[in-house]
Order: C-alpha cells, then sequence, then structure tokens
C-alpha cells in the first residue's frame, strides 16, 4: 500500500490517504477485480479508487475512468491535479480519465470486463438519471459492481452518520445544494433498479468502513449549516430538529463511518 500512496497527490500529512486507499483496496477485493481486466469506472472524483483498481488489473490491464465533475472540482487537491498526478506515475499507462463526461452521451466503442459504481450513488441528483446509466452500461459490460454506504447500522456509533447523511439530503433537497450528498439510497432500493436494468445480482456483501473519517466529516458539514432551516417550512424544521437532537446524542458518542454494502451484478 506504501507504494500506491506515492502514486496520489497529497497535502501534508498522508495518513487521511492511507486509510481512504486501505478502505479501496477491500472493496477493490470484494469485487473481484483479476489481472488484465479492462474496467469502467463510474465517479472516479480524485481517483483514489482508480489506483486501487489499476494495481489490481496489472500490467496487462486497463481502467478508463469517468465523472461528471470538472478539473477544477474538489478542494483542497482539484480533480485535474489529483488525475495528472496519477497520469504520471508508474501505473499512468494503465489508466485514463475522462472528466466533465456525461456518460449518457458519450461515445463507448468497446465492451468493458466491469463497470465499477464506487462511493458515487448519492451524488446522483434524480434517481432517473442512476437508472439510465445502469440501463446504458448493461450495453456497454458484462458485469457490475456496486459499493455504496450501507444504511442498515451495525454499530451505535454509526448512528450519527446515518442522522447527519439524512439531514443532509434534506438540506440539498430544500436549498439546491450541490454537496456529495443528493439522494440516499438504501440497497433494496439499488437491488430494485439492477434488476429494472437488466441486470442479474449475483452477490451482495458488506465491507468494514468504520475506521473511515467520513461519517465525521458529514456530522461536522450537519452542524454547519443548521441555522439554514430556520427559514424552512414548519413541517421541515419540526423534521430537521427531531434529526438535530438524534445526531446531538449520537454524537457523544465516538462518531464512526457506516459499512459499505457491495452489489455485484451480471
Amino acid at each position: 500500500m506504501e507504494k500506491l500512496l506515492t502514486y496520489m497527490k497529497t497535502v501534508g500529512s498522508s495518513s487521511i490517504q492511507r486509510i481512504q486507499l486501505q478502505h479501496r483496496l477491500g472493496l477493490v477485493q470484494a469485487f473481484n477485480i483479476e489481472k488484465g481486466m479492462r474496467v469502467l469506472e463510474i465517479g472516479c472524483g480524485q481517483g483514489d479508487t482508480t489506483v486501487a483498481l489499476a494495481d489490481a488489473v496489472g500490467e496487462t490491464g486497463f481502467v478508463m475512468s469517468i465523472d461528471i465533475a470538472g478539473r477544477d472540482y474538489g478542494k483542497p487537491i482539484t480533480l485535474g491535479e489529483a488525475t495528472d498526478f496519477i497520469k504520471s506515475s508508474p501505473i499512468g499507462n494503465r489508466v485514463s480519465f475522462d472528466l466533465e463526461a456525461d456518460f449518457l452521451t458519450m461515445k463507448i466503442e468497446e465492451t468493458y470486463d466491469v463497470a465499477i459504481l464506487s462511493h458515487c450513488l448519492w451524488y446522483f441528483q434524480e434517481p432517473a438519471t442512476l437508472l439510465s446509466y445502469l440501463k446504458r452500461l448493461k450495453q456497454v459490460a458484462k458485469h457490475i459492481c456496486i459499493a455504496e454506504w450501507d444504511l442498515e447500522w451495525t454499530k451505535p456509533e454509526q448512528l450519527a452518520h446515518f442522522y447527519s447523511a439524512s439531514i443532509l439530503a434534506i438540506y440539498a433537497e430544500q436549498f439546491e445544494d450541490e454537496g456529495n450528498i443528493q439522494n440516499i439510497f438504501h440497497k433494496e432500493q439499488l437491488k430494485d433498479m439492477l434488476k429494472e436494468s437488466g441486470w442479474n445480482l449475483v452477490d451482495s456483501k458488506n465491507v468494514d468502513a468504520s475506521f473511515l473519517q467520513d461519517g465525521k466529516w458529514e456530522v461536522d458539514y450537519a452542524i454547519s449549516v443548521r441555522e439554514k432551516f430556520n427559514h424552512s417550512p414548519v413541517k421541515i424544521q419540526t423534521l430537521i430538529q427531531s434529526y438535530y437532537a438524534l445526531l446531538q446524542k449520537a454524537s457523544n458518542k465516538d462518531v464512526q463511518s457506516l459499512n459499505s454494502i457491495v452489489l455485484i451484478a451480471n
């Protein structure tokens, strides 16, 4: 893992990146990625999962990574800076990035061994758009692997992540926020979408993500936007006040992230 960390652009200490990469390596192992595979990655972001995928496919494999966000998106490191750094690394020749790319309209001339959507589903502003992605992916990939936060928490310490994510999903709807939580999908909803798109679910598994920093980050962000709800409709205010009360109680424990649910379909 230490070698892979050198392929990723960091600011300051690499401790956060190390923890994030550890999780991505666990996800890629759960995806059953093999040497020589050609992979289509949707929602690559700054390339954390891309690096893990590129390592898994080896020198004979290839990873095509796309994201609808532009090169200037992201902080303190932009997508452009992060992906350029990966391209200049020893694994750069087995990776291609296409940013500000609309998957639904872009031209794809090959069939990939597997399509990957890793922790990008909550970014989708409309469930119908995600469904359209899944339907098109059925035409260009033999298999699909999805990873997203599992709403079915297993430890009380994960409740704060669940409550804060719920608050931020409502916040996105109320204030047209473009944050990283637009829609929250339960795994059963995702299974239904896969079936409707023509995919056949073959495996479902959980990957421990409780050690990640994401839960704490979402809690901090949810707390920072609390006053924005003061002018929301009364029923929304009542609901949000309840969520914040639950969040405050849950935050008294050491906050842990929700685990990841992995779905694999053919």
